[in-house]
């Protein structure tokens, strides 16, 4: 394979499976052939076995082979019968035709098995050239590095061919025919390359990029002769990161004492570009070396071992790029490949030339397995970009971004200070788990990363991931630790005094720097969002029962920028603690001390108009449509919509739906003040101006603020996403422009016009998502453009998994039943046939005002505590949307106020009708309990009997709610493939039926 096609295909595959098949081939068994003293010195003097693992561990490499000794040749058929073996060690004082022999003998047993030669003794010249069938021959001095440097060696000649064709993996050429200078050599560089492996992937993105770059490494190719040295050469010419020559060995059948001045000159000729090393014994060949030229090492120096390390750091490009002047001096140097980047906007322009034009900067990417980088920098010209320089540098670094951002892309980076990039999309800081949401975050970026047809189709939208810092479990667990704050998890605290206590606690030292350090390079406006271990769960979501902290991240002292992200973490480490997180805990039977909180520091996805920052629209989609209309089916999925920050889709409040799969079928109003009134007339926004003038806004909420929609800036989304109402006309026209118009946000550009095709991209994003996640999924994402659709930006900010309707036992609602019912509805959540309810709290239309919401959450938060107390579930029936945070479109509880609830109901009243509300947090915690969520329309065919409730005995009567109890228990029949919902009366208060 031509290097142009593999550095196509690694750019076509995914960055790092094509490493995964390196080295496949492993030589896990070696057969050693000795005398009976040679096994006893080699196992008991030099303690060989335990040598051997200590070298493999101290260098982190895989697991050591296994010996198996025999003591005469006699004994190599049956043992290589026995089990595989993948080398054969012969440490044999057998003569050299005896030796070649018993190689022949082995091959008719195991073809082409490695074997080698360990000897106590120097072999004569005139022998070495006849040793053809042997694989190498080997001094023996007792040092296991030696057996660790054979085991690689072999390795790597049984993978050479494929390595190197699969993934472009550089070769080392070492021409060297002396076995005790092989011997003493082939260690040290050994060594030498995994070290120098080691310190390069310091800068791995991840364990596994690591563990990658490590099986990456350059391979070892030794050659004897001028003619088979020559031969690896051409062979493997666009493969060789350089070559090391002794002077003396073998020519045209004949020992040369010039063979590698030779050698090494011939190179030279065809590839300037190829570092080369000559080593020798005699000082006087450096005269030699200076004239092809070419690097030397004289191998008596007691210095060699740090020679070789400088010509394999400097010169082979394992160590850090080193800019040099014309004069060789070192001017500045790069450790990786981001610090790379930075220096080549400085260094002088004859520096980044002689550079480029030697391909140092491609040699230097191919040591780091770079090879789609380095094929690009090595045929790189100044003719290529018209003589200029400036150009070419541009171009230089603009590859290094490009391949920087490409290859973290889809991956966890570990977190470093010394190198800390911040275009990186996905950072983690401690060890630890990232939490549920962070888990899910990383999967999403992994799914985009592998899905490039989405950038086929959409070539004209940037779809992309918002950037993420994420705390690993292990700052929380030291925040705890270092301020003995366990005891929150039993004690009993209102939620402000959990806050309080936390904010007066101190975060690790070592999460202090790495949060500096964070913020010295990012200034854009953050969320500071909670990622609990069973945050997002596939089966108990604790999905919006933790705080999140918005944070402009603005001001010029970085000092208060700090402060202000420590406390936002610990806000979102106190809500762990928190009153409705704790009720969610004791619900599933889970102990506050057995979650753990992971925190996500995520880049605010939005555009700045005037003092405000905020996206055209956000939103929330799931694959599953609980109430369809019209020509909608379940599985067609729902969307619903907001203009600006997503807290008002989270958060229940009035948003746009729509189904994406047919967009143009939108729910129809009964009237136009209906439309106009339930249409979104607040938005949220972050305040970005002086912040002596910001605006008041909770203080959980940071700098997140409610604004009426008529207060939107006028060259902001506003003005295409709105239509126009003209009361003089009573019409609505899809258009802002209509002077003396109210604007009214129904997104018609978008959904009607073709302005953004959101519709079909949220189809098939829902459509990916639920594949890869094995079921039902909910998305939440935002998106932003200019007025003519240009510069589109979609940012999928979340994914999670949502209650599957699979598996769902039958459950039919019988005539005789509708007639016993108290309550019926099509628009029903869950499935269920339960008889294990006996109470009702209810809100009687007459009862219920709506400008005293707050007071009713209240008064429901003191019933549910007596419910808590006697162990009693209980349905809850009243008007509006429960648990929406506008308190104007319902009673806005939290999972505390109603943690003991068995099954809501929502109602209609003639001055409040809300849609249900299928994307907040609030609702994917009911669904994720299995709570059943009934909703109960105006339509004919459902109904709920208010004078049947209100006639019933009062066990106990609030100001706004009613608790009535029976004997019997009350049938609760929910079938959620159909939506139909039936709550029958107690048998003694069932009517009549006759039975047909």
């Amino acid at each position: 394979m031509a290097l142009s096609d593999f550095c196509h295909r690694i750019t076509a595959e995914n960055k790092f499976t094509v490493y995964h098949d390196l080295m496949r081939v492993k030589v896990k068994h070696i057969l050693l052939v000795s005398s009976p003293y040679d096994a006893w010195v080699m196992e008991e003097d030099c303690n060989l076995s335990e040598r051997l693992a200590t070298e493999y561990r101290g260098l982190n490499l895989s697991s050591p082979p296994r010996l198996t000794w025999i003591s005469a040749p006699e004994e190599i058929p049956p043992a290589l019968e026995a089990r595989p073996v993948d080398m054969v060690i012969l440490m044999s004082g057998l003569a050299e035709p005896e030796l070649i022999n018993l190689k022949q003998r082995i091959d008719t047993f195991v073809p082409n098995l490695p074997v080698v030669v360990l000897t106590h003794r120097e072999i004569k010249e005139s022998a070495r050239l006849k040793r053809k069938n042997l694989d190498h021959c080997f001094f023996w001095t007792g040092d296991a590095e030696l057996l660790m440097a054979i085991v690689k060696l072999t390795e790597d000649k049984l993978n050479l061919e494929a390595d190197t064709q699969e993934a472009g993996i550089r070769n080392i050429i070492l021409v060297e025919d002396s076995p005790s200078y092989i011997s003493s050599f082939l260690p040290i560089l050994y060594r030498a390359l995994v070290q120098q492996a080691q310190s390069v992937i310091q800068e791995g993105l991840n364990q596994e990029h690591r563990l990658l770059v490590m099986r990456a490494r350059p391979k070892i190719l030794v050659a004897e002769t001028y003619e088979e040295a020559m031969e690896y050469f051409h062979k493997y010419e666009q493969y060789v990161l350089g070559v090391i020559s002794d002077v003396r060995y073998p020519r045209n059948g004949m020992v040369d004492p010039s063979a590698g001045v030779t050698l090494l000159s011939q190179i030279k000729q065809e590839r300037k570009d190829i570092p080369l090393l000559l080593s020798s014994s005699e000082s006087v060949n450096k005269w030699f070396a200076q004239e092809i030229p070419c690097e030397f090492i004289d191998k008596n120096s007691p210095l060699l071992l740090a020679e070789l390390h400088r010509f394999v750091s400097e010169h082979l490009g394992f160590g850090d790029f080193i800019f040099r002047n014309n004069s060789g001096m070192e001017i500045d140097r790069a450790h990786t490949m981001y610090q790379l980047k930075l220096k080549l906007e400085q260094v002088p322009d004859d520096v980044f030339l002689t550079h480029c034009l030697n391909n140092d900067f491609s040699r230097w990417f191919f040591a780091r397995t770079e090879t789609e980088l380095a094929c690009v920098m090595r045929p790189l010209t100044a003719a290529d970009f018209g003589n200029s320089v400036e150009t070419m540098r541009t171009f230089v670094i603009d590859q290094i971004r490009q391949r920087l951002h490409q290859r973290q892309r889809g991956i966890v980076v570990s977190f470093k200070e010394n190198d800390f990039d911040p275009h990186t999309d996905f950072l983690k800081i401690g060890e630890g788990s990232i939490g549920g949401k962070a888990r899910s975050l990383a999967f999403m970026f992994r799914l985009i990363e592998q899905s490039s047809w989405l950038n086929k189709k959409y070539p004209n939208i940037d779809i992309v991931p918002p950037k993420v810092l994420s705390i690993a479990t292990e700052g929380f667990d030291s925040f705890l630790r270092l301020n003995d704050l366990g005891y929150l998890a039993d004690e009993d605290f209102k939620d402000e005094e959990v806050v309080e206590i936390c904010l007066k606690a101190k975060l690790p030292d070592w999460l202090q720097g790495k949060l500096r350090i964070f913020l010295e390079k990012v200034e854009t406006p953050l969320a500071v969002r909670s990622s609990s271990l069973l945050e997002d769960a596939q089966y108990q979501a604790y999905a919006g029962l933790y705080s999140t902290v918005m944070l402009t991240n603005t001001h010029p002292d970085i000092e208060v920028r700090y402060a202000e992200l420590s406390t936002a973490v610990k806000k979102v480490y106190a809500s762990t603690f928190f009153q409705s997180p704790k009720s969610f805990s004791r619900r599933v039977k889970l102990r506050t001390d057995e979650e753990k909180m992971g925190v996500i520091i995520q880049e605010v996805i939005g555009r700045r108009f005037d003092d405000y920052f905020y996206p055209a629209i956000s939103g929330v989609a799931q694959s599953k449509n609980f109430y369809p209309f019209g020509r909608m089916k379940t599985d067609d999925g729902i969307a619903s919509i907001a203009m600006g920050l997503g807290k008002t889709v989270m958060d229940g409040g009035q948003v746009f739906r729509f189904c994406p799969k047919c967009p143009h079928v939108q729910p129809q109003a009964a009237n136009m003040q209906e439309l106009l009134k339930n249409s979104q007339s607040t938005f949220y926004s972050l305040y970005m101006g002086d912040p002596a003038l910001a605006p008041k806004a909770k203080e959980q909420e940071g700098a997140l603020v409610q604004r009426r929609i008529y207060n939107a800036e006028p060259n902001g989304p506003i003005s295409y996403l709105s239509s126009s109402y003209l009361p003089q006309e009573g019409i609505i026209r899809d258009t802002a422009s209509i002077p003396g118009s109210s604007k009214v946000l129904l997104f018609a550009q978008v959904l009607n016009h073709g302005l953004f095709p959101l519709p079909e991209m949220l189809k098939d994003l829902l459509e990916m998502a639920e594949e890869a996640m094995g079921g039902p999924v909910e998305l939440e994402f935002c998106l932003n453009m200019d007025m003519d659709g240009t510069n589109a930006e979609f940012a999928l900010l979340q994914l999670r998994p949502m209650s599957s309707l699979s598996g769902l036992s039958t459950v039919n609602i019988t005539k005789q039943e509708l007639a016993a019912a108290f309550c019926y509805s099509k628009h029903a959540l869950g499935n269920a046939e339960s008889n294990d309810v006996y109470d009702i709290l209810f809100i009687h239309p007459d009862d219920f005002d709506v400008a005293k919401t707050m007071e009713i959450k209240q008064e429901l938060l003191e019933f549910n505590k007596q419910m808590l107390r006697e162990e009693r579930k209980y349905i809850l029936i009243g008007p509006g949307r429960w648990g929406t945070s506008d308190r104007w479109l319902g009673v806005p509880v939290t999972w505390n106020d109603i943690s003991g609830v068995s099954a809501i109901v929502e109602t209609f009243t003639e001055n409040l009708r809300v849609e249900p509300s299928q994307g907040s947090h609030f609702f994917h915690c009911i669904t994720t309990l299995g709570i059943n969520y009934v909703m109960v329309t105006n339509s004919n065919e459902e109904f709920i009997h208010w004078e049947w409730l209100a006639n019933m005995p009062v066990h106990h009567k609030g100001q706004f709610i009613t608790h009535i109890r029976f004997e019997s228990p009350i049938t609760i029949k929910v079938d959620g493939r159909t939506a139909e919902c039936a709550m029958l009366r107690p048998a003694s208060q069932a009517p009549d039926v006759p039975i047909i």
